[in-house]
């Protein structure tokens, strides 16, 4: 790893933490309304993956995407105008939380239905195959969309039809309120989509360097035609499941056993072994992410509300459309 790629991993995944943090600040004033799911210790996860995908990829993500878009490029300004429901928002404020788009970017979104996004993902993949073009479709899921069944149809088609997709399991250990082993037989998630033929590995979802070199491996088995690929990422939320959950489930020690290896300790500790830390100027990088949400903020509060008059706007097609 040289230094320039040390940066960029460090400053993406600070920036998703101060992002997340300002959110939960904003949540609690009543700036940001309706839903609020945090994406705090599973930085690694989106960072090293969209580190593999190129801008033709296209990704799907789950309702929990804030780090998602912000490791897809999305600028914060967008996204949080789109948190406060502002039509500078790069949903034009009709999304929220929950749906974050943004089709020059490939970003196709969260769905607020568990598991909703594996048979879009699908058949984006299966157009692309069709079509023959060179892309990758990667699609994030957490694992109580394991328990559904798009779960297995998706991962079934996507091995009969060897279609390029790249199906990400974070694996948070926690669906809503129930723990994976309460509610799987085989907690091993990677077994399931080994049984459907589709190559599959676990991997450590907070060691950003292991996502990425996984994640790049796999976009190359699948766009050398060897079908789709399975990543089950091995991680933890360190906030509750949204905001309105009294996270009653597990331990507080359990929570900070996981704080201790989270993803920018980690990445810290690997960098200092590299005799790279030194060389991060990681304050410089704290005080630039400071101004890039300061002005999102700003950007989103000086935002403009959609007027009722639009307010059928996009619910149609046009008469004229052929």
């Amino acid at each position: 790893m040289d230094i320039e790629l040390a940066k960029k991993f460090y400053s993406q995944m600070l920036l998703i933490r101060r992002f997340e943090e300002k959110c939960i600040e904003l949540y609690s004033s009543e700036k940001i309304r309706g839903f609020l799911h945090l994406y705090i210790g599973e930085e690694a996860i989106a960072v090293g993956v969209m580190h593999a995908l190129s801008a033709e990829d296209a990704v799907i993500a789950t309702y929990r995407e804030h780090g998602h878009a912000l490791a897809r490029g999305i600028s914060a300004k967008s996204i949080m105008a789109e948190m406060y429901g502002k039509v500078e928002g790069c949903a034009r404020g009709r999304g929220g939380s929950m749906h974050i788009f943004d089709a020059k970017r490939r970003f196709y979104g969260g769905n607020a239905i568990v598991g909703g996004g594996l048979p879009i993902a699908v058949g984006m993949a299966l157009a692309d195959k069709m079509m023959k073009r060179d892309r990758v479709t990667a699609c994030f899921f957490g694992d109580g969309a394991v328990a559904e069944g798009e779960f297995h149809e998706s991962l079934n088609l996507a091995s009969l039809w060897q279609l390029p997709v790249l199906f990400i399991c974070e694996n948070n250990y926690y669906a809503m309120g129930t723990a994976l082993e309460f509610s799987e037989s085989e907690v091993n998630l990677s077994k399931k989509a080994a049984s459907y033929r589709i190559n599959s590995f676990q991997v450590d979802g907070m060691d950003v360097t292991q996502v990425a070199e996984s994640a790049k491996n796999a976009v190359e088995d699948i766009k050398s035609g060897k079908g789709p690929v399975f990543l089950e990422c091995l991680t933890y939320r360190f906030r509750a499941h949204s905001m309105f959950d009294a996270e009653l489930y597990r331990k507080k020690t359990e929570v900070n056993e996981w704080k201790d290896k989270g993803p920018l300790v980690t990445f810290k500790k690997n960098l200092e072994e590299r005799g790279l830390w030194s060389k991060i100027k990681a304050q410089e990088i704290e005080d630039e992410i400071t101004k890039t949400i300061d002005d999102a903020v700003t950007f989103a509060e000086n935002g403009t509300l959609e007027p009722i008059s639009d307010l059928e706007k996009f619910v149609y097609s046009p008469e004229e459309v052929q």
